[in-house]
């Protein structure tokens, strides 16, 4: 008691106070999503939050109270459904989001079986999906489906065999006449969520955020007609309890349902080690967005039924199994400084500072909070609980706030005056209308070593090995200050510096004389004139087809170019007029030579505009590409002047719209015939 007591005397108090206001967000968000089918934060933050309380908890055993979320399985059952007592309790996972916790997985397991009087034999694994669904148990009698229940708290759940008969994948009669209760998932499939999602939209209804809170809200519904219209499916994967006994092994087990009529996943793996187990994950973290059901990891479990015995069960939890999840795309994490960056063109950019956390794969410690609009709209503060997410290789975003987690001496933000990157005495303002600050003064070395990442970047000159680490190393050797300074380089300018042997001095050279010859386009998205990106270099190349018809362009006729208008005409034509600047095309021209873009009137998709939506197999910079070589366009939303919507794997709002508008929807498939015709 003693003991005990001394342990939480040393908690220090913010551990305390974190761990407190953890299992009252927790709980909130819990209660929401698996009581009132209510979404108010994503899977995958929510499993953040339970992560770091767990991890808090193993750090401070003595921490735990009774009324921790990790204590219990799930929330209550819905009080319109007649409630039903599990005849075995029902047990949830815990997780593992790495292979070092997969690794202290394996100890444990081996640690308890050293310790029993069972064969000295190490375990092996079985490795099956985690399908993201609802789980359900059910109840056989002499072979026909009796009953059908939700997890609901592991103890008691929701009577649901209305619904699940509903289900073609859930045999009504087994193939053998026995007593049996089994344990799987109910589950949407991604198309299937997408018809219902756009029918839910025209009926005003609020969209289902995911397959598993699709799959929760239509078997919870009291009329089966309409469980019956939402296309549910099944995998069942463990036997619970049988009057004809249980296999002697997980791999056996899944053998047995299938043999009993039951539809069980075929891509699961009987793995000898650990490290199979790893890449069983690995293999199906890359395949996973290919199918068509939502897969969240992979669910380990010790293959025979003796050791499982032998390792039994904590409060929550099996110890013989555990769930291997994917990398996050939403993850929390704390927010502890919020600095100012600044960009080529001198806009501040806030950037937050993060505590650093996994998410899609990666470790990341910084993400963009946008603009000052962005920073008020989140009511984001030092110290607060983030919502961060990373999709694919977009930079890392904070979308939202657990402000339940809020320290109370948080305050809110202001933004700053100055800001010292900008050089000078560091002033910044604000452009009427806009809702960027920029540097007073245009020359700081900050913006300029932007200007040159991104001039040598791969939408511009597109320069192999001049990435921002040996653009700062030429920079501090005195060896470019400069655009045209690069083209002026020499092997043995080289040779000297850090890092640059004489092999790799000649591949920068060599990638630097590959580069002498530019498009049109690309050589504007160079130059980091300001409101100039891709389509709008693409437009301007279209129209005036040489750089110097560019540069002596009035600012009239720039600002009448359709889908150029007065902010980007005015920019283009006051950065030509700027002597500095002449001076500085004039320099690049000694070095490069500057292709004419041919009018594009003749070419075959001339006159037809695209948009895309959704996931593309091919990169859509590619797609875009192939487009304009062909003399087409790309924009950016859908209007009735939109020639084909592009759509690929889950379709956003552009879909939608088109769908609204009558433009042509065509998939990838069919734009592939339209690039092969042309």
């Amino acid at each position: 008691m003693v003991y005990y007591l001394l342990l939480t005397i040393m908690i220090p108090h913010s551990v305390h106070e974190r761990y407190e206001k953890l299992k009252k967000a927790i709980d909130r968000y819990r209660y929401a999503e698996h009581v009132l089918d209510r979404h108010l934060i994503s899977p995958a933050a929510l499993d953040s939050l339970k992560h770091e309380l767990t991890l808090l908890e193993e750090e401070y055993p003595s921490i735990i109270t009774s009324d921790s979320p990790s204590q219990r399985v799930a929330g209550k059952p819905l009080p319109a459904f007649k409630k039903v007592k599990h005849e075995v309790p029902q047990w949830s996972f815990n997780d593992c989001f790495n292979e070092e916790e997969l690794l202290s997985f394996e100890e444990r397991v081996l640690r308890i079986l050293r310790g029993s009087d069972s064969s000295s034999k190490r375990p092996t694994y079985t490795a099956e999906l985690k399908i993201d669904g609802l789980k359900v148990v059910l109840t056989y009698e002499k072979g026909v489906l009796a009953v059908a229940a939700t997890r609901g708290d592991g103890i008691v759940g929701e009577d649901v065999t209305l619904n699940v008969k509903t289900i073609e994948s859930v045999p009504l009669r087994l193939k053998k006449d026995i007593d049996i209760i089994v344990e799987g998932e109910i589950w949407m499939n991604k198309e299937g969520l997408k018809e219902l999602n756009r029918a839910r939209a025209k009926a005003g209804e609020p969209l289902f955020a995911n397959p598993r809170n699709a799959a929760a809200g239509s078997i919870r519904q009291l009329d089966p007609k309409v469980a019956a219209s939402r296309k549910l499916d099944s995998y069942i994967y463990d036997v619970a309890r049988s009057e004809a006994g249980i296999p002697d092994t997980q791999t056996e087990e899944l053998a047995f349902l299938r043999d009993l009529g039951f539809k069980v996943n075929a891509h699961y793996a009987h793995c000898k080690s650990i490290s199979e187990v790893s890449a069983f994950w690995r293999e199906w973290k890359k395949k996973a967005d290919k199918q068509s059901y939502l897969i969240d990891g992979i669910v380990i479990k010790v293959d025979e039924k003796r050791s499982q015995e032998i390792l039994g069960y904590t409060g929550k939890a099996p110890r013989f199994a555990i769930a291997y999840k994917f990398p996050a795309e939403q993850t929390t994490t704390v927010l502890e400084d919020i600095v100012m960056q600044v960009g080529r063109t001198g806009i501040i950019t806030p950037v937050a500072v993060l505590r650093p956390v996994s998410v899609a794969g990666s470790t990341v410690s910084r993400a963009t909070l946008h603009n000052e609009d962005e920073i008020k709209r989140l009511d984001v503060r030092i110290g607060d609980t983030v919502i961060m997410q990373k999709a694919g290789d977009v930079i890392p975003d904070i979308v939202g706030v657990v402000k339940e987690l809020r320290p109370r001496e948080a305050k809110s933000f202001r933004f700053p005056r100055r800001v010292a990157a900008c050089g000078g005495d560091g002033r910044i303002e604000r452009v009427s209308g806009e809702a960027a600050w920029r540097c007073v003064n245009k020359k700081s070395l900050a913006q300029l070593k932007r200007k040159l990442y991104h001039f040598a970047g791969k939408h511009a000159f597109d320069i192999e090995h001049l990435g921002p680490k040996n653009i700062d190393l030429l920079m501090e050797h005195n060896l470019i200050a400069n655009f045209d300074d690069i083209f002026t380089l020499k092997v043995g300018d080289l040779a000297s510096l850090p890092r640059f042997a004489e092999k790799s001095a000649e591949n920068l050279i060599k990638a630097i004389d590959a580069r002498r010859a530019i498009s049109l386009p690309r050589f504007l998205v160079s130059l980091s004139i300001p409101n100039v990106g891709e389509e709008t270099a693409e437009d301007l190349a279209g129209y005036f087809g040489t750089l110097e018809r560019i540069e002596n362009a009035s600012e009239e006729e720039l600002v009448g170019i359709y889908g150029i208008g007065e902010i980007v005409g005015r920019s283009v034509f006051a950065w030509f007029r700027e002597h500095e600047n002449k001076e500085l095309v004039k320099r690049l021209l000694r070095h490069v030579h500057v292709r004419k873009t041919e009018k594009t009137g003749k070419l075959p998709l001339a006159g037809l505009s695209f948009v895309f939506t959704g996931t593309l197999s091919i990169p859509r910079d590619d797609a875009k590409k192939k487009i304009k070589a062909l003399g087409g366009d790309v924009n950016s939303s859908v209007s009735k002047n939109t020639s084909y919507c592009v759509a690929g794997e889950n379709p956003g709002s552009k879909y939608d719209e088109a769908k609204k508008l009558g433009v042509k929807i065509i998939d990838e498939s069919g734009f592939a015939n339209i690039l092969e015709s042309a």
